[in-house]
């Protein structure tokens, strides 16, 4: 047995094993006392249900074929069954052999989705808001909750600045979470078209920035309230108006990275503290696993180093009605499709391409 079959099986043995120990906490009645604990439990148990299931899959399979090499031993017409079963058996192994591989361990998350105008102004955040309309509806198509947690409008209607929560309704199906899907969405996104603000008709190129972050769990995180600074002030609409006449919006500074979030949607200031800790967590979450990754480029920095039209993943192509993911080369005809929220062609790509890169040794394919 080849050392990489030894360490395979190693891996598949610990596998189960900590599948059984989750099954068996997820039927004491004790954990569902703590639905946070439940649900990250229940999180990791769905991860790890298609292992047990390619494993039992592909033991029952060999247990058949020795059976009925068996009986073709003493009667002939079972061989074409043992051939058959045979012939099956790569396919199975090579099934459980892409699922030991190791995975990101926050496809099973939430997440936090930063849109942000840039290049381009009016038109700009008339483009970020149609990003967000697209990524809301893509998550309506997937039975996702999207939470807007904050955000400025333009004085057209558009998006200056806006951050949501994506979150699957209870336990994601394989663990496959809303990062699974939108991790790679982060970065910049430019478009080209002609504006409304535009009078002589000619197409303009603008963009606007993405940013996702994995949800962070209160229990993952560990913030020192002597680290942060809580100011508040008015909320404000577009256009500069005031949409509050309390001091309600809340921004939280964490003095020791310098990390600043703001929240002013809600009437309520414990509300907007509560969102804007939310955002905080899920940024901290990253940066910490950076860290520990010991990445030599800081990953929000690679997702959006400057909302700026050359540092572009994708562009959406009006006149052409093209949509083209420059990262791995895919191009689609189907823009408008894809702005009404399916995404899925570009989005498999993304995973194939990604799980290629994992089957060639690679961390991952490269969000960039």
């Amino acid at each position: 047995m080849s050392a990489e079959t030894m360490e395979g099986s190693g891996r598949l043995a610990a596998l189960l094993d900590e599948y059984a120990e989750l099954e068996r906490r997820l039927a004491d009645p004790a954990i569902h006392a703590d639905q946070a604990a439940a649900r990250r439990v229940g999180r990791r148990f769905a991860e790890l249900t298609p292992i047990h299931k390619a494993s039992a899959e592909l033991n029952q399979a060999r247990a058949d074929l020795v059976a009925a090499r068996e009986l073709a031993a003493e009667e002939p017409s079972f061989a074409a069954e043992a051939e058959g079963l045979a012939a099956a058996l790569p396919a199975l192994e090579e099934r459980l052999a892409e699922l030991l591989i190791p995975r990101d361990p926050n496809d099973g998350k939430d997440v936090i989705l930063e849109i942000k105008a840039g290049e381009g102004g009016e038109e700009s955040a008339l483009f970020a808001g149609d990003l967000l309309r697209m990524y809301s509806r893509y998550a309506e198509r997937h039975g996702w909750v999207v939470e807007v947690l904050d955000d400025q409008e333009s004085d057209l209607g558009g998006v200056k600045d806006v951050a949501v929560a994506i979150k699957t309704r209870g336990v994601p199906e394989g663990g496959n979470g809303v990062w699974s899907r939108l991790k790679w969405e982060g970065g910049v996104h430019r478009v080209q078209r002609v504006p409304v603000t535009e009078s002589q008709g000619r197409i303009h190129t603008s963009a606007a920035g993405v940013l996702v972050t994995p949800e962070a769990e209160e229990t993952e995180i560990e913030i020192d309230p002597g680290d942060l600074r809580v100011d508040v002030f008015r909320s404000s609409g577009p256009g500069g108006q005031s949409v509050n006449t309390t001091d309600s919006a809340v921004r939280i500074t964490h003095v020791p990275t310098g990390i600043v979030v703001s929240c002013q949607n809600e009437r309520s200031q414990l509300q907007n503290k509560d969102r804007a800790m939310r955002m905080l967590r899920a940024k901290l979450a990253q940066l910490a696993e950076e860290e520990a990754a010991a990445a030599a480029a800081d990953a929000r920095k690679a997702q959006v180093r400057t909302v700026d039209r050359s540092e572009r993943i994708r562009t959406y192509n009006f006149p052409q009605n093209r949509i083209t993911d420059h990262r791995i080369g895919y191009t689609a005809y189907n823009l408008d499709l894809a702005l009404a929220g399916d995404l899925d062609g570009v989005l498999d790509a993304l995973g194939e391409a990604d799980r290629q890169a994992r089957l060639s040794g690679e961390t991952e394919l490269t969000r960039r």
